[in-house]
């Protein structure tokens, strides 16, 4: 092995002993919700299926592949060529794996499934949920009925107004005197 070998391994070595517990929790997190969301708007897809609109769901699978392929183009782009392990935060948590992977090519062999996977799912987290909550949005509401049996609501309007102040629907005495 020449100088520039040792080198880049040492380096490598270095940029791989930067992924922190904090890291591994962050990405199994997201790792969960991720497949938890799949799960649950694959339910919701196939309990909305027709065929009426199959021409759509080939067009919508094509563009998602499309845009995917480029956002994790541009993505990794931008890793590669900006910024630095250093800067605080994003930079030993998504910049160093990109590094590691130009000084190690094979290192992303070595990872196991939610250090490969566990960004991924971070950046699919929050279209995910959308789309989840679109569907329950759309829903009859059949689980509003045992969530206020069990004071889910109330708990949530406590918890909310404890953390932040704010005290539920406080104006809407405001809206039911305003008359047209």
């Amino acid at each position: 092995m020449d100088t520039d070998q040792r080198v880049a391994h040492a380096g490598a070595a270095q940029l791989a002993r930067l992924y922190s517990p904090g890291k591994r929790l962050q990405e199994w997190i997201c790792v969960v919700l991720c497949i938890s969301l799949v799960a649950v708007n694959f339910l919701f897809l196939m309990r909305h299926f027709s065929t009426d609109h199959f021409s759509k769901l080939i067009i919508a699978m094509f563009a998602g592949i499309v845009t995917a392929d480029f956002a994790s183009g541009l993505i990794h782009w931008g890793a590669d060529t900006w910024g630095s392990v250093d800067i605080p935060v994003i930079g030993k948590a998504f910049i160093r794996p990109f590094r590691e992977h130009h000084i190690d090519p094979t290192a992303i062999t070595r990872h196991d499934f939610i250090e490969t996977n566990g960004d991924n799912c971070m950046f699919a987290v929050v279209p995910l949920a959308h789309m989840t909550c679109r569907f329950i949005a759309d829903s009859p509401g059949w689980l509003n009925y045992p969530l206020e049996q069990i004071g889910f609501w109330r708990h949530l309007e406590h918890l909310i107004t404890s953390v932040t102040g704010q005290k539920p629907r406080t104006d809407d005495m405001k809206w039911a005197r305003k008359v047209e």
